[in-house]
């Protein structure tokens, strides 16, 4: 069965905290949606401020392929006359195919929010959508606080849906507008309405009792056919119903047509893009497109998985665009370096010895705190050490590092390394912005000359988090820093109860691991790494 997808991505979902899209931003998530093959977006309120305004201007513009654009608004006001109503003009003057409008079906927000008679509400809501059809718009009627309503007046609740209709009202969506309904009581209301009214029914959830993907797909099995909600699952409060699950739930559980097998393998990397232009980072653990949806780190598991992929996984990874990923870690079992190992062709490069050394090797930094899931440099490092047992580029003597400050109040840092290649020795003296800036410059300095390539590694972030905090100033460190080359990007660890020394590890590891790339160029360790460290 074909069921309707209607995003409001761009409108309750920037209600959420932290959700801000600037118009621009707002113009390419509707082009990205419409690629994605939804069949509705919701643009926002143009009657409600200048960015909404903006936005729906300059949409006349853009080409939808697939999917209708709908302005959304409320009802005209009780003391207006429909025609006179500015809200409503300006859904009207918005030029969008379809308008969603708003009406209160709950008694108690009819006699107290807006403070007029049952029987006006009802007037408000058949001239709002009688008005809106007569102007050529496809009319999705949301009904607010629905279920709150119906449970405390379902007759009345149900007479606003039919003046909706009978005005002309293609769609009678359900909202769950407080997230408050369990599933149970949702589908026995859904299955009701269904029974009472033919045509278009739609569902609208909210996310505060956990159950908003839950009871939108209960609800299309309860008979409804148009279902609304945000990608990534933003919104007000808790959020609104996540999509991006309901579609794939709809698709890939119950066989419904929704976007279509096709699109659905880019569903994780338009979650992605629009996450990335909201600047939230998707959550790792988002059902279906978050990048540990089908991430393996007990050894029992990766064992299971290497036999056949769906001992743990419900679906396949590809279906959505994602893909299976095995962690390394203090969890992992042989299995998990087996996996990747095998995976490019380099098992038979290590003995079984050699394979125990590394996992053995692994186990032990995660136990003093290093965090490898996170650090694909470090361990692309400890796999190409195995491979390369003999490889050896320089050895250090000693490093020391000091800050002064000024009567300013400013501080400048002079670091000092002396190291050892087979060269001979050699030694730095500089001054950076902070100590590990001054580090890092020294290193660089010492290695430049035998190894020029080693100049283009910058530093692009640095994160230090402290492992065990009731020690207090004596507490070990984990510090995280990414690194570029111009061409890719890493992440090297170091973890030390000296924030400094911490640093100078993670720095060590990075210049080692570039100078094993430069002199050892192996495809095939590249391409374990990348699938190490892969996320949507």
């Amino acid at each position: 069965m074909k069921i309707f997808t209607f995003d409001t991505t761009l409108r309750d979902g920037t209600q959420g905290e932290s959700v801000s899209f600037s118009v621009d931003d707002k113009l390419v998530v509707a082009q990205k949606l419409d690629e994605l093959g939804i069949d509705y977006i919701e643009g926002g309120w143009p009657g409600s401020n200048p960015k909404d305004k903006e936005f729906f201007e300059r949409a006349r513009d853009l080409h939808l392929k697939h999917a209708r654009l709908a302005a959304f608004g409320s009802t005209r006001f009780a003391k207006n006359s429909v025609a006179e109503d500015r809200n409503v003009r300006a859904l009207v003057e918005a030029g969008t195919p379809v308008t969603t409008i708003f009406g209160k079906t709950w008694d108690l927000h009819v006699e107290r929010a807006l403070g007029i008679t049952l029987d006006e509400n009802l007037k408000l809501i058949a001239e709002t959508v009688a008005y809106l059809h007569e102007h050529g718009k496809e009319v999705v009627y949301d009904a607010e606080h629905f279920f709150d309503g119906y449970r405390a007046n379902a007759d009345y609740a149900l007479r606003t849906l039919e003046a909706a209709q009978k005005a002309g009202a293609q769609v009678l969506c359900l909202c769950d507008t407080n997230g408050g309904t369990l599933t149970g009581r949702l589908v026995e209301i859904v299955a009701e309405v269904r029974k009472r009214f033919d045509g278009v029914i739609g569902i609208h959830t909210h996310n505060d009792s956990d159950c908003a993907v839950a009871n939108s797909v209960a609800a299309v099995e309860a008979g409804a056919t148009h279902v609304q909600g945000c990608l990534n699952g933003y919104g007000e409060r808790c959020g609104n119903a996540n999509l991006s699950s309901i579609i794939a739930n709809l698709e890939l559980k119950l066989g419904h047509t929704t976007i279509g097998p096709e699109r659905l393998a880019n569903l994780a990397a338009t979650c992605k893009f629009i996450a990335e232009l909201a600047n939230l980072p998707l959550p790792g653990d988002q059902p279906y497109v978050g990048k540990s949806a089908f991430a393996h780190k007990g050894g029992v598991h990766v064992a299971a998985v290497l036999k056949d992929a769906a001992t743990y996984e419900h679906v396949p990874p590809a279906s959505v665009g994602n893909r299976q990923r095995v962690l390394v870690s203090d969890l992992s079992g042989r299995g998990n370096i087996l996996y990747k190992l095998k995976q490019h062709g380099l098992a038979d490069r290590l003995s079984e010895d050699a394979r125990r050394e590394l996992l053995e090797r692994i186990k032990q930094m995660e136990y003093e705190g290093y965090e490898l899931e996170a650090a694909e440099g470090t361990f692309e490092l400890l796999v190409r050490e195995a491979l390369n047992p003999g490889v050896h580029y320089f050895d250090i003597d000693s490093y020391e590092v000091a800050t002064r400050a000024g009567a300013t109040g400013g501080s400048h840092s002079t670091a000092s390394v002396t190291l050892r290649t087979k060269e001979g020795t050699h030694s730095a003296t500089t001054t950076g912005h902070g100590p590990f800036h001054a580090l890092h410059l020294c290193l660089r300095k010492c290695l430049g000359k035998l190894y020029p390539q080693v100049t283009e590694v910058r530093l692009t972030d640095y994160k230090v988090r402290v492992l065990d905090s009731k020690k207090g100033t004596a507490a070990n460190v984990r510090v995280l820093i990414e690194w570029s080359d111009h061409r890719r990007s890493w992440s090297t660890v170091g973890v030390s109860d000296n924030v400094i020394e911490a640093s100078w590890r993670a720095l060590v590891d990075a210049i080692r691991l570039e100078l094993m790339r430069l002199t050892e160029h192996d495809p095939s360790i590249e391409r374990a790494v990348e699938d190490y460290c892969w996320g949507v």
